[in-house]
């Protein structure tokens, strides 16, 4: 049991278990450590099941029990077939513990599966940690900080809740085979602050970091996605393919920006009479600049000879026709409005009237015609008639040389469709390899990076392991411990082959017993009949036979109970082992502390 317990410990250990250097044995654990063990494989067998499972015991009687119950629950979910209950955690049954750590690690997952690719190193068993602590709190409620109760603290942070404010970030942008000009280096260099400087709160920080990495990665994910599907169909470059697309964005943007600007423009002749916002803005810029000019002139003159309550009224009535100037401006501008959007109506009304007018005088052109054709009526439907004709047989005359030219040219239209036909199979081919090729390239350097980071771990932890154990060493004690178990199945097997031998013995024996019995007691019961010594012959044999058999029994009653005794022994000493005494105390103590929290909960109630 010692190797059995050390390859547990050192399982337990590889999950996240806080187990003890000094501890290698299953009886040494505790009940706060029984329980980390099972809730910690719970988590790596089945995350959502054992995120809402605590590591510890809780200081209360009543939450212990109803731990215990929960903890056993969850082993019976992922099915665990054996004996369980809130005792097995509370009071421990080394057997017991055993067994169900056996089958929790039996559980882990295993090299063959999909998660054994993970690495199994204290930084990955602190990145499970963190995912199943997140998935935890996800599955929790949340609350507000007014309502929680002291039951809270566990699962409820105490900091204050900030909102997601998101502050754009400038960062130093690198692009490969392109050299950075010197202002460019310069600026990033000297004058860009870092990112934790660009923030005007640092509780926008991490949001905002969190928004340009989610963007920056989407952006990626996108031009992948977009140039699988249609950029390797362009049978260009990355390079071309973006340049073409850019093209393209510009042309777009000139082509709004023109067709904008046709439908927001006025007639020459409106513009020209009326003006545009613009031109009176132009208008009444230039004026106040005339203004502007003039003034100092016109003011140093008056200085001469005025005195400052003058000018004090020529200012507040130049005030007075800048607001007035203002206002006509304002109410300018909305007449401008109005009338543009009136114009615009008026021209549509204007384009739908010409076009009804072109309708209806193609219409008077061909009622004209047939009116003027209508005095000779017969003369012309004769002339229409052989134009009919005419026309029917240039129309089988141009029919048959066009089947002289079909011909050769369907002949060349089907050879061509189907090179193509062979081409574009030949390039979806090429394109199906192209893309299972980036597929293979994209899981090879998953790989190749899962196993980077594997073998880093692997020498991390070979660096730490103790240099001056051997291999040997543990070679040895495995091929020892090997040894021990041949020996022990050759000599389960010698004793099962002796006691089948034994077995067929002990039923020779008695077989010839019963035999030698019959023919002895058929020989004397014919002599008995004549002879008076031989009748008392016949008495004893029988008697004999009777105590030979009572012997035979009692020998057999005596093993029976020798093997019930030695049962007897085994099930004391596994009471003895199960602490079945101490575990009785433990119950009681706790029965005692459950009573007092009752009655101090029952004197609460009847004090509120």
């Amino acid at each position: 049991m010692e190797e059995v317990d050390k390859i547990l410990i050192h399982a337990l250990r590889q999950v996240g278990t806080e187990v003890g250097e000094d501890i290698d044995r299953v009886n040494q654990f505790t009940s706060e450590l029984i329980v980390e063990a099972v809730v910690k494989c719970i988590r790596v067998i089945d995350p959502g099941l054992g995120g809402a499972l605590p590591t510890s015991l809780p200081p209360g009687m009543s939450a212990r029990f109803r731990v215990g119950m929960s903890l056993a629950q969850a082993c019976q979910d992922i099915g665990y077939k054996g004996e369980i209950g809130y005792q097995t955690f509370l009071y421990s049954n080394e057997p017991e513990i055993r067994s169900l750590l056996m089958f929790l690690v039996e559980k882990l997952p295993r090299e063959s599966s999909e998660t054994s690719d993970q690495p199994t190193g204290k930084s990955a068993v602190l990145h499970r940690a963190i995912a199943a602590a997140i998935t935890a709190q996800l599955a929790v409620s949340w609350v507000p900080l007014n309502c929680r109760l002291p039951l809270h603290c566990k699962t409820q942070s105490k900091a204050a809740s900030h909102s997601f404010h998101v502050h754009p970030l400038s960062l130093p942008h690198c692009t490969k085979g392109q050299k950075s000009l010197k202002e460019v280096k310069h600026y990033q260099r000297d004058i860009l602050f870092p990112v934790t400087a660009q923030f005007p709160s640092q509780t926008s920080m991490v949001s905002s970091i969190l928004e340009q990495h989610t963007a920056e990665l989407s952006n990626a994910q996108e031009w992948d996605t977009e140039w699988k599907s249609q950029g390797l169909l362009s049978r260009l470059t990355p390079q071309e393919y973006h340049s073409r697309k850019l093209t393209r964005l510009r042309k777009r943007i000139e082509e709004q920006l023109r067709s904008a600007a046709a439908l927001g423009s006025a007639p020459s002749d409106l513009i020209l009479t009326k003006g545009t916002h613009f031109t009176h803005t132009q208008k009444f810029t230039f004026t106040q600049e005339v203004a502007a000019l003039t003034s100092p002139v016109h003011t140093g003159r008056q200085l001469e000879g005025d005195t400052q309550p003058r000018q004090q009224e020529e200012l507040a009535f130049l005030q007075q026709q800048f607001q007035q100037l203002c206002s006509d401006v304002e109410q300018i501008a909305a007449d401008m409005k109005h009338i543009s959007v009136t114009n615009a109506q008026v021209f549509d009304e204007l384009k739908q009237m010409e076009l009804d007018n072109v309708e209806n005088d193609e219409k008077m052109q061909v009622k004209k015609k047939t009116i003027d054709l209508l005095p000779d009526a017969d003369s012309n439907l004769q002339k229409l008639q052989s134009q009919v004709e005419a026309s029917a047989n240039r129309v089988v005359n141009l029919a048959s040389q066009w089947e002289k030219h079909r011909a050769p040219l369907i002949e060349e239209h089907r050879t061509l469709k189907e090179f193509c036909s062979s081409k574009d199979l030949e390039s979806s081919r090429k394109l199906s390899e192209i893309k299972s090729l980036h597929e293979k390239i994209q899981v090879a350097t998953e790989e190749a990076k899962k196993k980077e980071e594997l073998y880093k771990q692997l020498v991390t932890e070979l660096e730490s392991l103790p240099q001056d154990v051997s291999r040997s060493a543990y070679t040895q004690r495995i091929l020892e411990i090997v040894g021990n178990i041949k020996k022990q199945k050759e000599e389960i097997s010698k004793i099962l082959s002796d006691t089948k031998e034994l077995q067929k013995e002990i039923n020779s024996l008695t077989g010839k017993l019963d035999r030698s019995f019959a023919v002895t007691d058929e020989l004397v019961f014919k002599d008995a009949k004549k002879d008076e010594s031989v009748r008392k012959s016949y008495k004893y044999l029988a008697a004999l036979h009777e105590n030979c058999n009572l012997l035979i029994q009692t020998i057999e009653d005596t093993g029976t109970i020798l093997r019930e005794i030695r049962d007897l022994e085994e099930q004391i000493e596994t009471e003895n082992c199960n602490k079945t005494v101490a575990n009785l105390e433990r119950i009681l103590d706790d029965y005692k502390v459950i009573r007092q929290e009752n009655s101090t909960l029952a004197a609460k109630v009847r004090e509120g």
